[in-house]
């Protein structure tokens, strides 16, 4: 991880923030990387030529606004991007790659190093895998205090990640700026303020369209919760609204699908992502022919989809050497 710029701000404050893509809406590989990362991933963090700090990840990624710290002025609210919660521990050891090359240098990966043949660190890497053999070498180098912490993320994990406040605070945020708006009717600020939660209106528009649980089957209302496909925090209010924008979820379906753990292809095809503990999954009955396939969906439906794989699923998209 490099923090040249960020350090400051996210080793304190226990987090990871890139942005989605790049100025110009391509995909960045480094941000990519971010959803890759699962709980438990150990975290080198790169300053100023130095690792100074080690970090154990908390969370998956998740949507969230860019931090207020970064900028100089306002909220950036309209910026939104990947965080990954991390409880970070600032060495003692700190040490210094370019004075350790004779050792690093057969581990580099041949693709998307975070460090060249000399040392020096590569600005526009943000964040990138560390094969396994030179980060036990970095672990080596800082010595009893790196190995302690690494072998830390047992504990660190124990618990399950549910509430992600920066995420929490955007859409709090967000509700805030439709019950402002003179150009929305009082009615119609209702129904989208509710529509976050999969009530009023965007339900009984979703149960006109969906009659169960994709995944599950079950098509008992008093079972079932209203899920946006593109995320409320992501939509606009004809889109918050929309009944084609919605599942009937069961509620451990809804959670795996919220947090882009599962999605599904335009064909109804289920997908799983990698970081998606199975054994959880096992647990929630979200088992066998219920990750197969779901059956079909309507034009508008697909297009919805397309958002959350490309913007909410968490996936492996960036080949590695």
């Amino acid at each position: 991880m490099n923090q040249n710029q960020t350090y400051r701000h996210e080793v304190p404050g226990g987090y990871l923030w890139s942005p989605k893509t790049k100025s110009n809406g391509s995909l960045n590989p480094f941000y990519e990387f971010m959803r890759e990362v699962s709980p438990g991933d150990v975290i080198f963090s790169f300053c100023d030529t130095y690792i100074r700090a080690i970090g154990i990840a908390q969370s998956p990624a998740y949507e969230a606004p860019k931090p207020m710290e970064f900028g100089t002025v306002g909220a950036y609210w309209e910026t939104i991007g990947w965080r990954v919660d991390v409880r970070f521990t600032e060495l003692k050891n700190v040490i210094r790659p370019m004075d350790q090359m004779d050792r690093l240098r057969p581990y580099l990966p041949e693709r998307y190093s975070p460090l060249r043949l000399n040392g020096h660190g590569l600005q526009n890497i943000y964040l990138t895998e560390v094969p396994e053999l030179m980060g036990n070498q970095l672990l080596q180098l800082i010595g009893t205090e790196g190995m302690a912490i690494a072998h830390s993320w047992n504990a660190a994990t124990s618990g399950e990640i549910e509430i992600f406040q920066g995420q929490v605070s955007w859409e709090e945020h967000q509700v805030k700026q439709v019950l402002l708006d003179s150009m929305i009717g009082e009615a119609t600020k209702q129904a989208i303020v509710m529509a976050r939660r999969g009530q009023g209106l965007f339900r009984s528009r979703v149960a006109q369209i969906e009659r169960r649980c994709r995944l599950t089957g079950v098509s008992n209302p008093e079972y079932l919760r209203a899920s946006h496909v593109k995320p409320w925090r992501d939509a606009n209010n004809e889109e918050r609204l929309d009944g084609e924008n919605g599942f009937l979820l069961t509620p451990d379906a809804d959670l795996l699908f919220d947090r882009g753990f599962i999605s599904f292809k335009g064909n109804g095809d289920v997908l799983v992502s990698p970081i998606a503990d199975r054994n959880s999954m096992d647990q929630m009955g979200i088992v066998g022919n219920m990750l197969e396939n779901v059956g079909a969906f309507s034009q508008k439906q697909r297009q919805y989809l397309e958002f959350h794989r490309d913007m909410v699923f968490l996936q492996a998209n960036v080949r590695r050497s």
